[in-house]
């Protein structure tokens, strides 16, 4: 199951995550596609916006994440990406360059593709191209919900929304217990407010029960009702 936005009136509905999911590991092993392991520790830069596109990464383990920086030098976070998740894919079509940056927000384990290795890999192995398709497709309509989150919900609705997806809410595997070391400066360029926003917010959702910080952040399911709520 996953969050999704309704246009008709901006509340988020639930619906069916499709049983056979793409197991990325599993093609990779199997079609013997060349790659190599990178390891990054929690803050490092992996690629910059404006680096040549060379490559594909595959998240093995850890988190990413993805941000642009304008002429005028303010940023802003266009994702979070987590294991089971590609990232540099656009390389292998018109961009030449990155248009993003991308940074390890945990220790993170990749597997890194040569851009013309995964290309010939699409084009051989049919079976492998048509997940990563529906993958990709998957991909891009998750960013359009995030789009339509920020467009249209509440500053309130995007924060409860970023976290349920950060632990990666609705998806077939196990939910994260606990969020890996987000900051809330992060979280208030994610949703687009300001950091004492998402400080408030997160003492409301703490009250509340939704979140608690023993051992580390913890998610409750129950932050969901703040989205479904009028």
């Amino acid at each position: 199951m996953k969050v999704t936005a309704n246009l008709r009136n901006n509340k988020p509905k639930i619906r069916p995550k499709e049983e056979n999911a793409f197991k990325a590991q599993v093609f990779l092993n199997s079609v013997g596609i060349k790659r190599r392991i990178a390891k990054y520790r929690r803050s490092q830069k992996i690629y910059s916006q404006g680096d040549p596109a060379t490559d594909v990464l595959y998240i093995q383990q850890g988190g990413v994440k993805l941000s642009v920086v304008n002429p005028f030098g303010k940023e802003a976070v266009v994702a979070i990406l987590g294991p089971g998740d590609f990232l540099g894919e656009g390389g292998m079509s018109f961009q030449s360059v990155r248009i993003s940056s991308a940074t390890a927000i945990t220790p993170t384990t990749l597997l890194v593709i040569e851009k013309n290795e995964m290309v010939r890999v699409l084009h051989t192995e049919h079976e492998f191209s048509d997940r990563f398709i529906s993958y990709m497709l998957s991909r891009n309509i998750r960013t359009e919900e995030a789009l339509i989150d920020q467009l249209f919900n509440s500053s309130e609705k995007r924060l409860a929304r970023a976290l349920l997806l950060l632990t990666r809410y609705g998806s077939k595997d196990e939910p994260l217990k606990w969020l890996p070391k987000v900051s809330q400066e992060m979280l208030a360029e994610m949703i687009g407010t300001t950091r004492t926003r998402v400080s408030f917010f997160m003492t409301k959702f703490r009250r509340l029960g939704f979140i608690g910080y023993d051992g580390g952040l913890h998610i409750n399911p129950s932050l969901l009702s703040v989205i479904l709520h009028e």
